[in-house]
């Protein structure tokens, strides 16, 4: 079956790119940036009636895909994106052929006075990536993948079958004893959860090597934030152990990764999936905050079994000369997990997912009022 790309019209100016899809009462728009181009695919009223359109674009040149962002409206689609390094394009793609689907947005044009531009040179395997693969592929047999590429796809595809072999164990053990099981889970997947949490430090490392984009700090806290509750909360107390709290604990973080991992392995792949991707941007609303909840009440049972046994708690006299309550910090720690913690993390996750799946239509729609 032939792909249907709807008509796109684009305009520039020196530091932006608009892109408008003339698609009306679209629905299901997914837009999937990368440096390099964009993958984009909803249902709607184009050229062909009703549809389900896609479209991909190489870009001339490099693209702050972090801010890139859409916005549907009842008429239209606009694709907002932000040049890497500000200049005027003599055109949109990569390649001096353009597709027919694609116009100039004469009524947004905008051109550089000055000068005439001048194409720089570029690489023929990036305006030809698709001819260049298959070429590789007839001359070597196979298309020959960059070791980053190939570690990552290894990396996430273990992690996933790492939580997956964590969910079948649960699900199985609850399938056959049913509730009794709960207070057991700790003991038969707790050294695993263990082990796939330390080896989530590996996404620390990964910005700071290339690997992937972004800055090491946020993964940092996320891993350790995850790692105090398993490990220091969990794990070394065994009066915890058996609390259901921990088995609800241990699904939402499981949940969570089973969809985190296959949508970067996708992504890795060049494979545009849209309900993964629907998932990943929609499954935290409802577990994020349990999950915080689930990690606020071990914290809460904690507090009266390290003030009974003084774990982890400094007291005078001794070598450092220095005191630390081990309970006051529990209680600064919850007071810091559940209002600036929480919020920061939903904020972040909100912007997110309105990047990629576009603003709500009700919003918009007030802004249209507004406007008239």
């Amino acid at each position: 079956m032939t792909n249907l790309s709807p008509f796109v019209y684009w305009s520039q100016t020196k530091n932006t790119l608009l892109l408008k899809v003339d698609l009306k009462d679209a629905k299901g728009a997914i837009a999937d940036f990368s440096p390099v181009s964009v993958n984009f695919s909803a249902n709607g009223y184009g050229a062909r009636g009703v549809n389900a359109y896609k479209f991909q674009l190489h870009f001339y040149s490099l693209i702050d895909d972090e801010t890139a962002s859409f916005v549907v409206s009842d008429n239209k689609i606009e694709l907002q994106i932000r040049k890497l390094e500000p200049a005027w394009w003599p055109r949109l793609v990569a390649t001096p052929q353009k597709p027919h689907w694609l116009k100039i947005d004469f009524d947004r044009w905008r051109t550089e006075d000055d000068a005439e531009l001048e194409e720089k040179p570029r690489d023929v395997r990036e305006d030809y990536e698709q001819e260049y693969a298959e070429l590789q592929k007839r001359e070597l047999g196979y298309i020959k993948e960059k070791t980053k590429k190939v570690y990552m796809i290894f990396y996430n595809l273990a992690m996933f079958v790492g939580y997956l072999y964590m969910v079948a164990v649960m699900g199985v053990l609850y399938y056959r004893d049913g509730t009794e099981s709960i207070g057991k889970m700790y003991a038969n997947v707790g050294n695993a959860f263990k082990f796939v949490q330390l080896l989530q430090y590996l996404e620390v490392m990964h910005p700071l090597f290339g690997y992937t984009k972004g800055s090491p700090v946020v993964p940092f806290f996320q891993v350790s934030g995850r790692n105090f509750i398993l490990f220091l909360m969990i794990d070394m107390e065994p009066r915890m152990h058996a609390k259901p709290v921990v088995f609800y604990v241990f699904v939402i973080w499981s949940l969570v990764e089973l969809v985190r991992y296959p949508f970067y392995l996708a992504q890795l792949l060049g494979r545009e999936v849209g309900l993964l991707t629907w998932l990943r941007y929609t499954i935290w609303i409802p577990l994020y905050p349990m999950g915080i909840l689930c990690e606020g009440i071990i914290i809460l049972r904690n507090i009266p079994y390290i003030d009974e046994t003084k774990r982890f708690t400094v007291e005078m006299p001794n070598t450092w000369n220095i005191t630390f309550d081990m309970v006051l910090f529990l209680k600064i720690y919850l007071l810091l997990l559940i209002l600036p913690g929480s919020y920061m993390v939903m904020s972040h996750m909100a912007k997110l997912r309105a990047k990629k799946l576009g603003r709500g239509r009700a919003k918009r729609r007030q802004q249209h009022l507004h406007a008239d």
